[in-house]
């Protein structure tokens, strides 16, 4: 008995990862080095040996203490009024929809120095906004530890809402659509059905706007000022000793270093999750 012919073979995909042409793995190399020597120049460099004496000093400790406090706040705050507008950039359909959510996520693109300058000539004693809150009501918003907060929220705020628009994209809306027929309101709806699924994702947003706040330099040294115990936070600590102890500077430099490397491990999962 003869066997017919033989079928052809395919060709198995080569696996990816190997032959890296040299074109792309040269400059890829230097990309790594360029983000990777900073970091290591800032380990390589540090005081390891006067280190505890650095981070415990009172002003450390004092510029912790209010960028832990004010970085916090800023989250809540991007909390209560970041899912909310998530959710309505995610769920519902408007004209201007488009411009809104550029306008929402313009603060990514935008020097926070300007959003500093901006911040002071709507919330500041003759700003459109704040020449009412002091005649009204004797608020006076900026060199204080509420306008830290408030220029922390204006620069953070949108991490939360483009991960938790994410999110609610991603999310199944029939469970909502269930909850409706059953006679929830859109509001029990959201309470009870979908924060509990889009919970990750703001968890995540969260922590990115927490990390982002905790960073902030030109917004709030723009609209709050530098003062120690009352506006002064870590990075401003940075600044400012990098002029008069660079010693000190790059005990808060580590310090903030290892802040930013426990968000990304914290994330990790779910980066890993998405991907």
């Amino acid at each position: 008995m003869t066997s017919g012919p033989a079928a052809p073979r395919t060709a198995r995909p080569r696996p990816p990862g190997r032959g890296v042409p040299l074109a792309l793995l040269a400059p890829a190399l230097l990309g790594l080095a360029f983000l990777l020597v900073p970091l290591l120049a800032l380990l390589v460099r540090a005081p390891w040996r006067s280190l505890p004496e650095q981070l415990t000093s009172p002003e450390v400790w004092q510029a912790l203490r209010l960028s832990l406090f004010c970085a916090t706040a800023a989250t809540a705050l991007s909390l209560v009024v970041g899912v909310p507008l998530a959710w309505l950039l995610a769920r519902t359909e408007f004209r201007g929809r488009g411009l809104v959510r550029a306008l929402v996520t313009l603060p990514l693109v935008l020097p926070p120095v300007v959003g500093g300058v901006a911040l002071l000539l709507a919330l500041g004693r003759n700003g459109v906004v704040g020449q009412y809150l002091d005649a009204w009501f004797g608020i006076s918003l900026p060199f204080t530890t509420a306008g830290v907060v408030l220029a922390e929220t204006f620069v953070a705020m949108p991490f939360l809402v483009i991960s938790v628009e994410g999110t609610l994209r991603a999310a199944d809306p029939r469970f909502e659509e269930a909850a409706a027929t059953l006679g929830a309101s859109r509001f029990t709806a959201f309470r009870r059905v979908t924060l509990p699924l889009i919970a990750p994702g703001v968890a995540a947003g969260a922590v990115l706007a927490w990390a982002r706040a905790l960073g902030e330099f030109g917004a709030t040294i723009t609209f709050a000022g530098n003062f120690p115990g009352r506006t002064q936070t870590m990075p401003l600590a940075v600044y400012l000793a990098l002029q008069n102890d660079p010693a000190a500077a790059i005990a808060l430099s580590l310090v903030l270093l290892a802040v930013s490397v426990a968000v990304l491990a914290g994330l990790r999962d779910r980066w890993m999750r998405t991907a």
